[in-house]
């Protein structure tokens, strides 16, 4: 990897107990009652799933959505150990905590939504597991995948007690787990498109196609970047840090040109496939797809200019626009543009959604605590308070600096 001078990672320290984490606490404690419903009295007792559509939210939200926007590890690993731009490097522990946590709740998301939980175990037994499967290779690709994080992630853990010396040897065997880390992701990211191929007509022509694969990898890694701005942003804003506005103009870049790539084989393969002719029928699934697309076009055009990309603001909403895109075209493909036939519905019940917002609230209630208490940030002094008075971050000197070396997450 090339050698690039960054601030080591600290904790930031400060209060656990604050407003936010309180009212956090009180979303994941409403998630908890309901998931105990739920394994008291089973899964139609909270949900509206049905013969018709025994995937929910839970599974395509948590699941094919939350991967998805856990996909920040896995793009910003992608240009610092497969591409050695090491100058992103200090994106990749606060990036591979968002994974973490993203990839763990979605597994656990998986065994909420199963009606056989105590089964589960099948999946990975050899006389029960169904090789062939797409949802075996997914399965057992995130299983692994959510290992190999908490592994990635464990020098972090190391240097806040201490261990030097595990750490070091840790380090020798590192770049096998970085190597599983970016073939996993590829596996099952696109893995998931191909579920949706096995669906067959059931699934609109908009979103039924061979190419799913492919686009689904395409907005993992896209969303991935666009997610690293996402929280960079509320990370300077909350935690009152300056703004990595070099490092993320430069990262905007690099997710403007995997925006252009997708639109284009999206945009080719519904016009090659005749497909397109769908977008024009006057029906409501025509309409979620053209919001799909807008919120696709959205940063496309506002970060065509170079100047755009060292506005914290652009940055900040194109990435809100990329994660809207991405979930639409997840939530489209299996829920809205998927029909099984008349007399089937579904829309989430108040309980599946509730539980949806704890598992978020999870997410970012666990972040907090731990970039206060370990060392995951790289160390600033404050800065920023809202998005208006974001203070982008000079060039560091690289005096009293240590670069990250290869195997080092």
């Amino acid at each position: 990897m090339a050698n690039h001078a960054h601030p080591a990672p600290a904790p930031l320290g400060g209060p656990f107990i604050t407003p936010l984490a309180v009212n956090l606490a009180l979303l994941i404690g409403i998630a908890g009652i309901i998931l105990f419903l739920r394994f008291l009295f089973g899964i139609g007792a909270v949900t509206n799933v049905n013969d018709g559509y025994s995937w929910g939210i839970w599974v395509v939200y948590d699941v094919m959505v939350g991967s998805a926007f856990a996909c920040g590890g896995y793009s910003v690993a992608l240009l610092v150990y497969i591409f050695n731009k090491g100058e992103y490097h200090p994106l990749v522990r606060p990036a591979l905590l968002g994974s973490l946590f993203g990839y763990t709740l979605a597994g656990a998301s998986v065994i909420v939504d199963l009606g056989r939980y105590w089964n589960t175990w099948h999946i990975f037994w050899p006389g029960y597991a169904q090789v062939n499967s797409v949802m075996f290779e997914v399965a057992v690709c995130i299983t692994l995948y959510i290992v190999v994080m908490w592994i990635e992630f464990s020098p972090v853990f190391l240097e806040k007690f201490g261990l030097k010396q595990i750490r070091r040897r840790l380090s020798r065997w590192m770049f096998l787990f970085i190597a599983l880390g970016a073939l996993l992701p590829s596996m099952h990211q696109s893995s998931l498109g191909s579920l949706l191929v096995v669906f067959g007509t059931a699934i609109n022509p908009l979103w039924q196609t061979l190419l799913l694969p492919v686009l689904f990898l395409m907005t993992a890694i896209t969303v991935g970047y666009a997610v690293v701005v996402f929280e960079s942003t509320f990370s300077a804003m909350g935690f009152k840090r300056p703004y990595e506005l070099d490092i993320l103009s430069r990262l905007s870049k690099v997710m403007w040109g995997m925006l252009l790539a997708y639109l284009a084989v999206r945009v080719g393969d519904l016009v090659v496939r005749g497909a397109i002719v769908e977008a024009f029928r006057p029906t409501v699934v025509a309409l979620m797809f053209w919001l799909e697309m807008l919120f696709f076009l959205l940063p496309a055009w506002l970060l065509a200019k170079p100047a755009n990309r060292r506005r914290p603001n652009i940055l900040f909403l194109s990435a809100v626009y990329l994660m809207l895109g991405t979930f639409l075209l997840r939530i489209n493909g299996f829920l809205v543009g998927y029909d099984t036939g008349a007399g089937w519905r579904y829309f989430p019940s108040v309980p599946e959604m509730l539980v949806t917002l704890g598992i978020i609230a999870i997410e970012i209630l666990g972040y907090i605590v731990l970039v206060r208490w370990l060392p995951v940030l790289p160390k600033h002094e404050a800065k920023a308070r809202s998005l208006s008075d974001l203070t982008p971050l000079a060039r560091r000197p690289a005096a009293g600096c240590s670069a990250r070396r290869r195997g080092a997450p």
